[in-house]
């Protein structure tokens, strides 16, 4: 790394000059009992005062200021990796905010609120990530002195970092690294906070010929200023931190795996080499993460898709594609057929739009502007250029356009299983879950304004319902907002988003859902409700989102003629609650590990005759169960009973009915229950009662 001249950050240097003030400041702690100290002391000299075992077992601290600035009246550093996000942006914000996580050496020179985090704060988990993250880079670079460092964050099950080198790592490559990255831990090497010379830094990096940490420096730090940096014994990073206070303090790791990542995710950039891992506080953990992640594996949609026949991707017709095999085509049939009854019983109309339209029409919209990256190229036919749709929502405005509407004729609810193409990246995509081809159980909704809560909240018990029907009994709540700062990438007034931004706000609040509400990462043309459903895993699965849209209805001129007899402009809800089926697929076969519910079944029942002789009584219980509506496979093959069995269960057929001489004799059947074996002989006027009610209730377990 570079071997420039640094200012240390510590306590009595340079940050304090910017304080000529009182000596003192106060410090509020989280019983509310306040602590007057002198400027310039760290949440580490604090816990230690409080308690010596307080301070051995502080990860990092929580600050809160009064004033929105950071601690040292300067403005917040940019980050490599503490915010854990995996875009450029949100990785090196230069913002400061009012609370934030901070080094336990980090000097406090203003009034604050302060948490002092141990290990069994969530937030102090991604802060041992991210340091964890410099111990890998750490090793690397000393086992590999000739590569070039990208970012490395904290993310949500681990961290990664960006590496530029020439020779492709190898899995021996990965065991090296976390047998130097075990070296690195027992060296216990502090991590400090260092500031460098903006033109230093730069002229260290470019001399070097590192163009990611010069990229980063010029677009994330301002000419003049200090840059932040972090060290640890010989390795030098571009950081804004935190960091726990030593690399000792990373005790359970693991390096995992390698993939390819393009240079700021763009595929014309240089590619690099991303290298993952996960840290936990004990190695118990880590060995609970394994588990955990064998168990995703045995639920892999992908896997259990072709082990049960459900579909597949053909590469001869390309990447994202997906073909719906018979099975897998039942479990839609019965997905959309409960999805159709319940938009017509909610007073919605079923719609059909086509696939391709002119891009006169998606410049109408915006959407050849705005999201033109994640469409699919213009296709120039003979009379005009038509691009693929990637929503359905411009076709069902052209529908509410084609005739006049009143204020009586409103809300006009238009629903869609529209197919819809968006070009994702080569190796983006993932099996179901991510596609280039999908259908987005769609609807939209034109209604006043004095409609909107009512209609927002209509679509939010949809949702609800959904999750529910499909046996997911949690989800959490988010509210996507406008971000003031970025106004070029959003429609629309300042008013216009208060106002809508507030009907979604309000909604979830008459509801008493609780939100997490997230600034910039609304819609262009509106605020969004994102409900994101629980799987039995524990995992957040993004499908259900309700949305409001001021924005179309203004750029397509929309109308009704309202009470008054004058024209007023409808405003218009967005909402998919499966997100697509594909992904809506995907997800329930994780969920259930491809054991559906009863009435999702393919097959829903597996009939069993013990020999020859006994194979026309199974043929009348295979008509039986028809008759209520089973799915129903018999077994006549010439084949030992518990091979038969076997096979069912490989198919994880919620029923097998085993059939012999007892059981013709008495109109029985020997039940198996998927999870549960043998449940031994009963009538077959019990088991068909039994099955009707599972039908009835759509219910999640046998």
């Amino acid at each position: 790394m570079p071997k420039y001249s640094v200012r240390a950050a510590a306590a009595g240097t340079v940050r304090s000059i910017l304080f000529i003030v009182s000596d003192q400041i106060k410090v509020t702690l989280p019983d509310g009992s306040v602590r007057e100290v002198p400027r310039g002391t760290t949440p580490y000299a604090i816990a230690h005062s409080i308690s010596p075992r307080l301070a051995d077992a502080v990860v990092v601290a929580k600050i809160r200021t009064t004033t929105g600035k950071t601690t040292d009246g300067a403005e917040e550093q940019s980050d490599a990796g503490h915010n854990g996000a995996q875009t450029e942006e949100s990785m090196y914000s230069d913002v400061a905010t009012a609370e934030r996580i901070v080094d336990l050496a980090e000097p406090l020179n203003e009034d604050v609120a302060l948490w002092l985090l141990k290990e069994n704060d969530p937030e102090s988990l991604r802060v041992v990530r991210h340091s964890a993250a410099h111990v890998m880079a750490t090793a690397i670079t000393e086992l590999y002195p000739e590569v070039k460092l990208g970012h490395g964050p904290a993310t949500d099950s681990g961290f990664f970092y960006d590496i530029l080198r020439e020779q492709p790592f190898t899995p021996e490559d990965l065991a090296a690294i976390e047998a130097k990255m075990a070296e690195v831990v027992a060296r216990n090497e502090p991590f400090r906070h260092e500031y460098i010379a903006r033109d230093e830094a730069l002229v260290g990096y470019l001399q070097q010929g590192d163009f990611m940490k010069v990229h980063f420096i010029e677009k994330f730090t301002k000419s003049g200023e200090g840059v932040s940096f972090y060290r640890n014994g010989e390795f030098l990073d571009f950081c804004r931190g935190p960091h726990v206070p030593s690399t000792g303090r990373v005790k359970a790791f693991k390096v995992m795996s390698i993939a390819g990542a393009y240079w700021l995710g763009d595929e014309k950039n240089p590619q690099l080499q991303r290298i993952y891992g996960t840290a936990f506080y004990t190695q118990k953990e880590l060995d609970a993460h394994f588990k955990h992640l064998e168990e995703i594996k045995a639920r892999d949609h992908r896997v259990l898709g072709k082990q049960l026949d459900l579909f597949s991707i053909q590469e001869i017709a390309g990447p994202g594609l997906i073909f719906w095999h018979p099975k897998g085509a039942l479990i839609r049939k019965e997905m959309e057929n409960w999805m159709r009854d319940e938009c017509l019983r909610r007073g919605y109309s079923l719609v059909y739009t086509p696939h391709i339209m002119k891009r006169d029409l998606w410049k109408v919209s915006g959407h050849d502007g705005v999201y033109s990256k994640d469409m699919f190229p213009a296709m120039e036919l003979d009379d005009a250029e038509y691009r693929a749709k990637p929503m359905n929502c411009p076709g069902h405005i052209l529908i509410y356009k084609n005739s006049p509407k009143s204020y009586r004729d409103l809300p006009q609810r238009y629903a869609e299983f529209g197919n819809v193409y968006r070009y994702e990246r080569s190796g983006t995509m993932h099996g179901l879950l991510r596609v280039r081809g999908f259908t987005q159980d769609d609807a939209h909704i034109f209604c006043t304004p004095d409609q909107i809560s009512g209609e927002v909240e209509a679509c939010l018990d949809f949702a609800e319902a959904v999750l529910q029907n499909f046996g997911f009994a949690e989800y959490r709540v988010e509210l996507s907002t406008r971000d003031p700062k970025k106004e070029g990438e959003f429609f629309g007034t300042a008013e216009d988003w208060a106002y809508s931004e507030g009907a979604l706000r309000d909604v979830l609040t008459k509801r008493g859902l609780k939100f997490q509400e997230f600034p910039g990462e609304a819609a262009f043309y509106g605020p969004k409700i994102d409900v994101k459903l629980v799987d039995v895993l524990g995992r957040l699965w993004q499908l259900s989102t309700v949305q409001f849209d001021f924005n179309l209805p203004r750029r397509f001129e929309l109308e009704y003629t309202g009470e008054d007899g004058e024209k007023h402009q409808p405003v218009m809800v967005h909402r998919a609650l499966f997100g697509s089926v594909e992904r809506f697929f995907g997800v329930l076969i994780e969920h259930y590990a491809g054991a559906f519910p009863l009435w999702l079944a393919p097959v829903q029942v597996g009939l069993v005759p013990i020999s020859e002789k006994h194979i026309d009584y199974a043929r009348k219980v295979k008509a039986e169960l028809e008759k209520i509506g089973l799915r129903v496979d018999l077994d006549e093959r010439n084949e030992m009973m518990k091979a038969k069995i076997r096979d069912f269960a490989n198919e994880k057929i919620p029923f097998v009915l085993i059939m012999g001489d007892k059981e013709a004799a008495n109109e029985a059947v020997s039940v198996r229950t998927r999870g549960k074996g043998d449940e031994g002989s009963t009538p077959l006027a019990d088991f068909i009662a039994r099955a009707k009610d599972l039908l009835t209730h759509r219910s999640p377990t046998l």
